[in-house]
């Protein structure tokens, strides 16, 4: 298992934020090409998902994370939609350097502020919130199979078996203009945040993913028990997971 990155804390007010990141290359893959960023000052947190199909995934998720640790403290969320765009011009222009068709890395973003969480993503890497023990997501798959569900073609139980499970509709570097999709969400005391790569969403059902958020004392048990979770169904891809947990003003 690999540390994060992490960045320089800062004080907070309001709601405090404390978190943690981990991240697995599973059990049917060489070559991790995850890459997450942590904050101790609670402020932004990021997964980004290397598409190894395309070559040097990640490379392309190591880009897309550098380009996001470099924010400064109190940057908005036009900063951080601004930071993707820029990855994605240098995930481009790197294939270019390389000789190869194309690089790309799914993402998804949280910029805490206050009781505000800014979610921005862009593929199939997911942020959902648990609050009084039911587990919402905050995001929706740019895939071919999402795109399948809602045109009522299948199923949502046929999604995660579906052939064309791995194939998304958008990531950094796939095209020349990047999409990023934005929700804003509001924070409450106890709620916890969390961030994964299809590593996790992909092969531990929703409901366990919420019974080993819900029971995990702390931000750094919750991540080693959702990746032990990921390898006991397998372990087919990288799994990256952050875990935040949202505290009163004083601390938890």
């Amino acid at each position: 298992m690999t540390s994060p990155p992490t960045r320089v804390p800062r004080p907070r007010a309001s709601l405090t934020a404390r978190g943690a990141g981990l991240s697995h290359p599973g059990l049917a893959r060489e070559v991790n090409e995850d890459a997450i960023l942590t904050d101790p000052s609670g402020a932004l947190w990021a997964i980004a998902d290397g598409m190894g199909g395309y070559g040097h995934g990640d490379i392309a998720a190591d880009i897309v994370i550098d380009q996001l640790a470099r924010l400064p403290y109190g940057v908005s969320g036009e900063a951080v939609a601004g930071a993707l765009l820029a990855a994605n011009d240098a995930v481009r222009a790197q294939a270019r350097e390389r000789g190869i068709a194309a690089m790309g890395a799914t993402v998804v973003a949280a910029l805490l502020d206050g009781g505000l969480a800014a979610i921005y993503w862009a593929g199939d890497s997911r942020a959902y919130v648990l609050r009084a023990g039911a587990l919402t997501p905050l995001t929706r798959d740019h895939s071919v199979v999402q795109e399948l569900v809602e045109l009522g073609r299948i199923g949502r139980a046929d999604a995660r078996s579906h052939p064309q499970g791995h194939v998304v509709t958008r990531a950094v570097g796939a095209a020349e203009r990047l999409e990023v999709d934005r929700t804003d969400v509001a924070l409450s005391e106890g709620d916890v945040l969390l961030l994964c790569s299809d590593g996790l969403s992909g092969c531990v059902p929703e409901p366990e993913i919420a019974a080993v958020l819900a029971s995990a004392p702390d931000p750094e048990i919750a991540c080693r028990r959702l990746v032990e979770a990921a390898l006991e169904h397998g372990g087919p891809d990288n799994v990256s997971v952050v875990v935040v947990g949202i505290g009163g003003a004083g601390g938890r």
